[in-house]
């Protein structure tokens, strides 16, 4: 919704307190990376020459200029804005950094941590068999190390927990734990993670909020286990924010179509549900003090539904300056509200700042507030209905607003946000109510909120339904450059447009312009995006700190080997390859880092047959494979050495293990399939994760020409327990290393790559290259790179 007009022109908006708002946010995201004294020191010149500038707009230092007063306060508010935002974040950044903590940290020393857990545990998949991890915010309220020394003061924190114990902790909590300190990333109001094996010792109970909270969440997810998994997944997520049951491969198509917002708990939740009370008020015919009061005790039972969280807090701030404004019909008054909000919210917790989340929920309802009623006018003076005409301009604005950041974050535009979020636009409202429906009734009567739950799943699936379609579109995203500049040409676009649109000439040339580019270069997109490149013979995918290999038998059809960790990166390299059917899925072993990702590969995609391993180790990934294969339908088998397969024009052999390696380092790892495979005349080696142990056993076995190859894929991701000799007898022309960014096993080992380079081999990886393919043209091998990466990985 967006505030309603009169039908004299629309006034314009009241910037005064922008400039406050700004300065405070940019001074508060500035000192998270600096140090305490030098945001003092900053906020200190700002005051001085706040002071002066006032002194002289005031007419006590000489009488000001005409222009000098028309923008001189302006500057002055955006100077106490500068104060302010440095202060508080100095005060923090202080707390941060303070000496005993961080001396705690340098050692990376054992510790009886009492904490209190600020947010929800949030699931982390383990990878290379290690057990799956739990992460959670926390306040550290004291710590005591080994030598009984106690450092008191409370400092925000990560947990990374491994127990199963520590998912059920609420937020408010306090609990007891030992474990070992470690430095943060930084960039934020974190000081330390800690890292804990043990489950934790709880004192007390949780606030009774996070407790009504629990298990009203609890009952909701209760009342959609019933549902299909997409939207069973997907209701809460709508609701509460709670995705910890929404298959990944859902959630990497909201994020491709842009609807990654609605997974999130931001300000249109907030208007949704108390704009659906402020309906019922008016249908009832309740008066305006009652009408209000009803909506302050649903905005309040909202806020407790998705736990007071800063970022809940902040949502529901934007939530009510929409529906302020909605309700006052001004929305002139709106803005500085919302620049007043902003200002309140950095300085009461200065991480907002840095939280791409808080950025988007300022930016949509600036946007909204800023351009979604001129646009909405403007269509009605054309003639298009009321109704449509704000379907059409609360996304074109929200996008419009959003697409600078969005950009930034993801190295990406999407052309397909506006309309998916334009369809799906009529269905977020009723799943969103339906849902709060089934968790406030989940206490008292299970089977009406299972009722609500089933007819929130239809809107639910129609989501789930425009997501899917609008990520399989070809060309559906366009590259851009990321980080702040990517952000800032994209704004400077934006800008360009808008101010273009105001001329009837410009506008007209602007659009011409843009029907040119897109009927210029999207059929280019369409028939020759470069990807696959002609003559593929080999794909790397690059799917983060885990491995999937892709070898063409035909058109639309692949054999896979390995899944990578998550289903998400490995389905859309295969969307990229433009891979229909899967002849063969090989697992190399059973490790989270090459079988986390196989409903990936099964997704929309026919799997003929699964081939694994003799040895089902470990057996939470052996289980995921079976199940995965069960689901599909696909036959399944292990296949021990010399088992031999072909197809088109790929052909493949078992090499190893020769026998059952056990006592090793990895075992997994040196049990996995060492394939050798040729594709049109390429050979090509694949041996999985096989350490030292099982390369020397395999050279043994077999003769060196067997392992000869045109191109490697490095064994385990890079690391140092490699086989020079083994190295040495296969002698590639081409390496392809499959790793993930930023990962914390120091692969690929720099060692191991300068060997491979001095041997004449062209080294590439998928964390800083993409998707890598090997290639056979008239002249021998190429490699292209797709450009394509997998984010962060740790």
């Amino acid at each position: 919704m967006i505030p309603a007009t009169e039908t004299h022109p629309r006034e314009a908006p009241d910037l005064r307190l922008a400039g406050l708002a700004v300065a405070a946010w940019l001074a508060a995201l500035a000192g998270l990376h600096q140090s305490a004294t030098a945001m003092a020191t900053l906020a200190a010149v700002a005051a001085g020459l706040a002071a002066v500038l006032g002194l002289h707009l005031g007419g006590l230092l000489g009488r000001p200029a005409a222009p000098a007063r028309r923008y001189g306060w302006t500057a002055v508010a955006v100077l106490l804005g500068v104060v302010c935002g440095a202060t508080a974040t100095a005060a923090r950044v202080a707390v941060r950094d303070a000496a005993p903590v961080r001396a705690l940290v340098d050692e990376r020393a054992q510790v009886t941590a009492e904490l209190v857990v600020r947010d929800d545990p949030r699931p982390i998949r383990g990878a290379a068999g290690r057990p799956s991890s739990v992460l959670l915010r926390a306040d550290l309220v004291r710590l005591t190390d080994s030598t009984g020394q106690r450092v008191n003061g409370s400092v925000r924190a990560l947990v990374l927990a491994t127990d199963p114990a520590w998912r059920t902790l609420l937020p408010g909590q306090r609990a007891t734990a030992r474990g070992r300190l470690s430095a943060p990333r930084g960039g934020d109001l974190t000081a330390a993670v800690l890292s804990v094996t043990t489950p934790p010792t709880r004192h007390g109970v949780p606030p009774w909020p996070q407790r009504a909270a629990g298990v009203l969440r609890a009952g909701l997810q209760r009342a959609c286990e019933p549902l299909p998994d997409e939207q069973g997944g997907l209701l809460p997520g709508l609701v509460v924010g709670d995705t910890s049951r929404l298959p990944p491969t859902v959630e990497e198509d909201f994020r491709t179509t842009g609807m990654t917002h609605l997974n999130a708990v931001s300000g249109s939740n907030v208007a949704i549900v108390v704009g659906a009370v402020l309906l019922l008020a008016r249908w009832a015919r309740a008066g305006p003090w009652t009408a209000a009061a009803l909506c302050v005790v649903a905005l309040i039972g909202f806020v407790i539904l998705v736990r007071p969280s800063p970022s809940v807090v902040r949502a529901a701030a934007m939530g009510a300056i929409g529906l302020a404004a909605l309700a006052a019909g001004r929305p002139r008054a709106a803005l500085p509200a919302l620049a007043a909000a902003v200002t309140v919210l950095v300085l009461v917790d200065p991480d907002l700042a840095g939280d791409p989340g808080f950025t988007l929920s300022v930016c949509a309802t600036a946007g909204l507030l800023l351009f979604a009623p001129g646009w909405r006018d403007a269509l009605r003076r054309r003639g298009v209905p009321p109704g449509l005409a704000e379907a059409l301009a609360v996304p074109a604005a929200a996008q419009l607003a959003c697409g600078p950041v969005i950009a930034g974050l993801s190295g990406t535009v999407s052309l397909v946000a506006v309309p998916a979020n334009l369809l799906v636009a009529p269905a977020v409202a009723p799943a969103t109510v339906l849902g709060v429906i089934a968790a406030v009734a989940s206490p008292v009567w299970p089977t009406g909120a299972e009722f609500a739950a089933w007819l929130g799943s239809w809107p639910a699936w129609w989501l789930v339904v425009v997501a899917r379609h609008g990520a399989r579109l070809p060309a559906g995203t366009l590259p851009w450059p990321g980080g702040v500049t990517g952000a800032l040409l994209l704004t400077a676009v934006s800008v360009a447009l808008l101010l273009a649109a105001r001329r009837r000439l410009l506008r007209r040339l602007v659009a011409v312009c843009t029907a040119a580019v897109v009927l210029g270069t999207l059929p280019v997109r369409l028939l020759a995006a470069g990807w696959p490149p002609p003559g593929w013979v080999i794909v790397a995918c690059s799917v983060g700190q885990g491995d999937a290999v892709v070898l063409p038998v035909a058109a639309g059809r692949a054999v896979v080997v390995d899944a990578g960790p998550e289903p998400a990166g490995v389905d859309a390299c295969l969307r990229r390859l433009g891979v229909r059917e899967v002849s063969l899925l090989v697992v190399s072993h059973f490790h989270a880092d090459h079988v986390g990702g196989i409903a990936g590969v099964f997704r929309g995609r026919r799997v003929a047959d699964v081939v694994t391993p003799q040895l089902a180790e470990p057996p939470s990934g052996a289980s995921q494979v079976r199940a995965a294969a069960r689901a599909g339908a696909a036959g399944l088998r292990a296949v021990p050495v010399g088992w031999a397969w072909r197809a088109g024009g790929v052909e493949l052999t078992v090499l190893g293990p020769p026998y059952p390696l056990h006592g090793s380092r990895s075992d997994p790892n040196n049990n996995s399939l060492v394939l050798a495979a040729t594709v049109a005349g390429v050979r090509i080696l694949l041996p999985g994760d096989a350490e030292t142990e099982e390369q020397r056993a395999v050279l043994d076995a077999v003769p060196p020409d067997a392992v000869r190859a045109d191109v490697l894929k490095v064994a385990h991701h890079g690391s140092a327990y490699q086989d020079p000799e083994f190295l040495a007898a296969v002698r590639p022309a081409v390496a392809l290393v499959s790793v993930g960014a930023d990962n914390d096993y120091g692969h690929p080992n720099p060692g191991l790559i300068d060997r491979l380079t001095r041997a004449g081999a062209r080294v590439l990886r998928t964390d800083t290259d993409g998707d890598l393919a090997a290639v056979r043209d008239g002249s021998g091998l190429a490699v292209v790179t797709g450009g394509v990466r997998s984010g962060r990985q740790r």
